[in-house]
């Protein structure tokens, strides 16, 4: 079966403040033509399934599409949201997969083969895999006799409505089926194929996007889980270093607080060093603090640097430049209008 893997939505950046540090939604952007494109390459290494292609919307005609959500990716951390529907709009399943992957815990990554998260993608593969081997052929022929119908209706309503038929539930069912000889699907089966090259177009230029910023991105990723890494660390440094402090001072002010005036006469220098370690332990931790900040800073500086790396894509289709972008839908859904004209030409029926 072949399968499309829809752009992922980008979703929403950390609120807290510290957490969305040297996160942007240019990143995030990034990373929605990123991650289907990645999933594209471990999918078609497994050779359970055909095609796979990454689209830029639901792509009516699609036998199996993958959908996909970012809800938290910050080089350490990932979680994505998939959902699986055949042509008949029945969900194969809705799961969310979660990774941590700490600096030491990193692996050799390669390009299309190797991602530092890839069990993810390996786990959503093998999910949808084995989901597919349940299916019977004579169910896998009707999900294809759907999907087809469904691209025809797509081209032309007023001919193809009557084949298919939606439920309340919003599943498609099959009413009946063409004859083998129907002129007019033989003409959507040569627009589809059409569009299938297109496709295919756009998926050299998703291809050659991902190739581009594979380093920077991956890059990127290392760099920031071990800033973060290092900000955890300064962190522990600086809350012991105040503890420490306090504790100090609060230890020389419980000895000039004592009774016993020996006692205090006799630990009134060990007083005075206690409370300046103390004071000095403090100032120390706040100055790892800073430290802190400026670690951050490098990591907001770093992201800045990607988001100019990773400007959109430019393509060209019959003539017409479009962008691998957050309009790339748009622009396809243009090319879907040119369809349909070009079926109207072919045929003398109004297009819609």
């Amino acid at each position: 079966m072949n399968v499309s893997i829809k752009q992922f939505e980008p979703g929403e950046l950390p609120t807290d403040e510290d957490d969305r540090r040297g996160l942007s939604e240019e990143i995030r952007s990034a990373e929605a033509h990123f991650m289907p494109v990645h999933l594209k390459y471990t999918m078609q290494r497994t050779g359970y399934l055909g095609n796979v292609r990454v689209v830029p919307d639901d792509n009516e005609g699609s036998e199996v599409i993958v959908k996909g959500k970012i809800i938290d990716s910050d080089g350490e951390n990932i979680e994505l949201e998939i959902e699986v529907f055949d042509a008949r709009n029945n969900k194969w399943f809705e799961k969310s997969y979660v990774e941590t992957v700490g600096v030491e815990q990193q692996k050799i990554t390669e390009i299309e083969r190797n991602d530092r998260f890839q069990n993810i993608y390996n786990e959503i593969s093998n999910d949808i895999i084995e989901y597919r081997l349940k299916i019977k052929s004579t169910e896998i022929k009707r999900i294809k006799e759907i999907a087809e119908l469904r691209f025809a209706k797509f081209m032309a309503e007023d001919i193809f409505s009557s084949y298919i038929a939606k439920d309340k539930e919003g599943k498609i069912h099959l009413r009946k089926l063409p004859s083998d000889n129907d002129t007019m699907l033989a003409r959507v089966r040569s627009i589809k194929a059409r569009d299938d090259m297109l496709v295919d177009t756009l998926n050299n230029y998703y291809d050659v996007y991902y190739s581009d910023i594979w380093d920077s991105y991956d890059n990127w990723r290392k760099f920031r889980s071990e800033e973060l890494e290092s900000i955890r660390e300064i962190n522990r440094k600086a809350l012991t270093q105040k503890l420490l402090g306090v504790a100090a001072i609060i230890g020389a002010i419980a000895l000039g607080a004592s009774k016993n005036s020996d006692v205090v006469n006799s630990t009134g220098g060990l007083r005075t060093v206690m409370i300046a370690g103390g004071g000095y332990a403090i100032y120390s931790g706040f100055q790892t603090s800073k430290e802190n900040e400026i670690n951050k800073e490098a990591i907001e500086g770093l992201g800045a640097s990607f988001e100019t790396e990773v400007e959109p894509v430019l393509i060209n289709v019959d003539g017409k430049t479009m962008k691998l972008t957050g309009t790339a839908d748009q622009q396809y859904g243009k090319w879907r209008q040119l369809l349909k004209d070009i079926y109207h030409k072919e045929t003398g029926f109004q297009s819609n």
